[in-house]
């Protein structure tokens, strides 16, 4: 779970980088969303959504949490961690994508 935050917000960071935009060091994929947002406005009901994803930067981090995700809640954060890479990614330029 806590790679599926770290993929989105790598993600929006990479984005930013590459649009030259500073931000300051967080993982509220809020904050980092908003900020892929102003730059391109079609990206917010995504980003909005991927927000979700911030609790997950520590709540299943470490081992011996009384919590665990279920399997749905996985595939769920891992399917929109997946379309907020590839969402982004597309943004790009061809040549500079993996």
């Amino acid at each position: 779970m806590f790679y599926t935050q770290q993929a989105a917000e790598k993600a929006m960071k990479g984005f930013l980088t590459w649009h030259g935009r500073v931000y300051r060091k967080t993982h509220n994929l809020v904050e980092i969303g908003e900020a892929c947002a102003a730059i391109d406005p079609t990206l917010e009901p995504l980003l909005r959504r991927a927000a979700e994803l911030t609790e997950y930067a520590w709540r299943f981090r470490y081992p011996g949490n009384p919590e665990e995700p279920s399997e749905e809640e996985a595939r769920g954060a891992l399917a929109l961690a997946r379309e907020v890479f590839d969402s982004l990614l597309q943004r790009l330029p061809p040549d500079i994508r993996p």
